[in-house]
Order: structure tokens, then sequence, then C-alpha cells
């Protein structure tokens, strides 16, 4: 069982940013494609971005692309999302999956999931 842990979540301003990191107690996530979502209070969750686990191929949800960035750190075991030019329309609590395989648009049954990490950006 992979048990994923999202950290780096606070309390900012606007334009402020914030890295959120996802990691694996006892596994290399280098063998799973990485997934970041976000649940904003009243909302469904929606897609942020994925990392895949071969190439390192990036994806991104059209409206994010500008100002988030998903990366992995030199030997797998955590992944980034670093989220510049924060505005309150952000705040949300952010999750990281994992998945052996992610298909385009981050498609994938992310069998396991983080708490997630709150992200609160105030105006």
């Amino acid at each position: 069982q992979v048990q994923l842990v999202e950290s780096g979540g606070g309390l900012v301003q606007s334009g402020d940013s914030v890295k959120l990191s996802c990691a694996a107690s006892g596994y290399n996530l280098g063998g799973y494609a990485i997934g970041w979502f976000r649940q904003a209070p009243g909302k469904e969750r929606e897609v942020v971005g994925c990392i895949s686990s071969g190439d390192g191929a990036v994806d991104y949800v059209d409206s994010l692309k500008d100002r988030f960035t998903i990366s992995r750190d030199k030997d797998g075991n955590t992944v980034y999302l670093q989220m510049n030019d924060l505005r309150p329309a952000d705040t949300a609590l952010y999750y990281c999956a994992a998945d052996p395989t992610v298909q385009l648009g981050c498609v994938a049954s992310y069998n396991f999931w983080g708490r997630g990490a709150q992200v609160t950006v105030s105006s």
C-alpha cells in the first residue's frame, strides 16, 4: 500500500508562491505517475496536472499551465507542485495521487491518494 503525504501548504497572500511536495514512505515514486488535484470549498475535485512515470512528461489543465509547474527530484522519490502568482481562487485542498501509468489528460485509476495539503490565499 503506497501512502502518499503532501506537505508545504499554508496561508499566503495573493501573488505569493507555494511549493507543495508529495512523497511516499518506503516507496520510490519514480515508478508511478503522479497527478495533482485540488478541491475548493463547495466545489468538485478538479485535476491540476500530472507527471508520467517514465519520461517525466507533464500535462496541465490549460487554465493553470502558465502558473503551475510539476516536477520530480533526481531520484524520483518526491514530486513537486510549484504554484506561482497565487490568487484567492486557488484556495483549496491539494492532493497528490499515484498510478503506474497515466493517459492523456491525466486520466488514470489513481489507486493511491494522499490526505491533502491546504493552501489558502488571502486577497
